[in-house]
């Protein structure tokens, strides 16, 4: 069956069919007689090559051919509902961007790289979405996202053709209040044994590095609290319950939002962070700028204090 084979209608027939549970449901929801529903759903059965749906008593069940039809149903109809919606806003004129963002790449990195793509586009309707790394790929992969910025480049494999772009490497240092850093400030890092820390989940690709920093050194914390989102562990830093790591070219704006000072660099250690699109021959414009441009756009933000 080549692509253009596929009959929408025929597929939509068998998405009413599979969350109505039956056939009779659905055609009173489609406005189509019993017989029309069943057999255009037998038509579309036909063309896939499998059977979509079983009977169980009185009801339909999804084959397990069928699930994966559905689950594909659901992307494509959600996708046209965006596009009419799209096309019946009073923006149309405006150019979408769907940026999603993980936990562990800190806000003013994000914003960092954002702001620059708004002033170079400056008809984009900008919209960001916050989740989990591979959640985030998933979208990406099937075009509810146009851009990921990840603190760790996408994983080479073939079914996701997604290409991935450094956007930058900066050094990180130990932050801590006011408080913790008259404690644990002086002689860096000799005191650091027993001290409280936050640190990043074990999951989190600067954690490895921290930690091997620290044994290395024959240092061993007291690990307070462990966390996915850079954010809220910076907040608890605020608070004055450990000492975090943030990457030191933000020291300014972390002593402006979070009131905490570094009290050491850790030699060695940086954070990465990315920004990953899928593979395509006609290339968002906002995307090919950040893809274009990489570090590029870390280097005009370390540079500043809003960095």
């Amino acid at each position: 069956m080549k692509p253009d084979d596929l009959n929408f209608r025929h597929l939509l027939y068998f998405w009413a069919v599979a969350k109505e549970g039956s056939i009779t449901r659905a055609a009173e929801r489609l406005g189509l007689s019993v017989q029309a529903v069943s057999t255009q759903l037998g038509q579309l059965e036909r063309q896939l090559g499998q059977a979509l749906l079983a009977p169980r008593g009185r009801s339909l069940t999804l084959t397990e051919a069928g699930r994966t039809a559905l689950a594909h149903a659901d992307q494509i109809f959600q996708l046209g509902d965006r596009l009419r919606d799209a096309l019946a806003e009073p923006s149309a004129g405006r150019i979408r961007l769907a940026v999603g963002i993980t936990d562990a790449v800190p806000k003013l990195i994000a914003f960092r790289v954002l702001e620059d793509v708004l002033r170079l586009h400056p008809r984009l309707r900008l919209e960001c979405i916050e989740g989990e790394f591979d959640h985030l790929l998933g979208e990406l992969a099937v075009n509810r996202l146009d851009l990921v910025l990840a603190d760790r480049s996408a994983p080479q494999r073939a079914n996701l053709r997604l290409q991935s772009k450094l956007l930058g490497k900066l050094a990180i240092a130990f932050f801590a209040s006011p408080r913790l850093q008259d404690e644990y400030g002086a002689d860096f890092p000799g005191r650091l044994q027993g001290a409280p820390m936050l640190l990043p989940v074990r999951s989190d690709p600067l954690r490895a590095g921290i930690d091997a920093w620290l044994e290395a050194r024959d240092i061993q914390p007291q690990v307070i609290g462990e966390f996915s989102d850079s954010a809220l562990l910076k907040t608890f830093g605020r608070a004055g319950l450990g000492i975090f790591p943030a990457p030191l070219a933000l020291q300014e704006d972390i002593r402006v939002q979070y009131g905490a000072l570094p009290i050491g660099e850790l030699p060695g250690i940086s954070e990465s962070w990315y920004a990953i699109a899928t593979q395509r021959r006609l290339q968002h414009p906002a995307v090919s700028s950040v893809l274009e441009a990489g570090s590029g756009f870390m280097e005009r933000g370390a540079g500043s204090d809003a960095a």
